[in-house]
């Protein structure tokens, strides 16, 4: 019966992509194969036998998400505009921890407009919050195309910043945040908040660097 039901909310899951939202045809496919991934991942994981163990939702983990899904749109001036259906889908799915399904909606975007730089920036980030925050060489892919497809922008390097940072890697953050600073015009809305971010990293690579001077 599990199977049954997981079939059946497949395929409504796939009804509303495709004609509630509206997903572009050239895209099904791709919606399908991120709907077939996640029964994949049921059959390895899922233990319909097993009794229940309720826990209280991920409310931070949901807030995080929607809040980096709002930054990135208003970097790109898209929070108005809406974007396009695969962000729309991409970012709805990102909003409710659904990341690697998000991660392979957003691919039928570049693969429609390989110069999409949102899109990429959309796919680097959903893939980082698939890892726990962990910066994977996919992601770092796709933050890189971002940044080449508008180096203009700066959602790339802002976060690629962050997830370096949540990787540990603090010394190669402040790298690409410091760069970022040096370019950024001084009437940019986002500059206040890069350099309060610089700022706080590099209170933070000082309190590092003490406690390993004192061991």
């Amino acid at each position: 019966m599990s199977w049954i039901m997981t079939g059946v909310l497949a395929l409504l899951a796939f009804a509303v992509l495709a004609w509630v939202f509206k997903a572009p045809r050239k895209g099904w496919e791709a919606i399908g194969a991120a709907l077939l991934l996640g029964i994949a991942g049921y059959a390895v994981q899922g233990h319909p036998g097993m009794a229940g163990s309720p826990k209280a939702p991920a409310q931070d983990q949901g807030s995080a998400s929607a809040a980096m899904v709002d930054v990135r749109r208003a970097l790109h001036g898209s929070a108005t505009a809406g974007g396009s259906q695969w962000l729309i889908i991409g970012d709805a799915l990102a909003r409710h921890g659904q990341f690697s399904e998000a991660a392979g909606v957003l691919l039928g975007a570049v693969k429609h407009n390989p110069k999409d730089a949102e899109a990429w920036l959309a796919i680097a980030n959903a893939l980082v919050a698939h890892a726990d925050n962990q910066l994977t060489p996919a992601a770092l892919f796709a933050f890189q195309r971002a940044e080449e497809v508008d180096p203009s922008q700066p959602g790339a390097p802002l976060f690629l910043g962050l997830a370096l940072a949540q990787s540990g890697r603090f010394a190669d953050a402040r790298g690409v945040w410091a760069d970022l600073l040096a370019r950024t015009p001084m009437d940019a809305p986002w500059r206040g908040d890069l350099a309060e971010k610089l700022s706080r990293l590099d209170e933070l690579i000082a309190q590092q660097q003490s406690m390993e001077a004192s061991q």
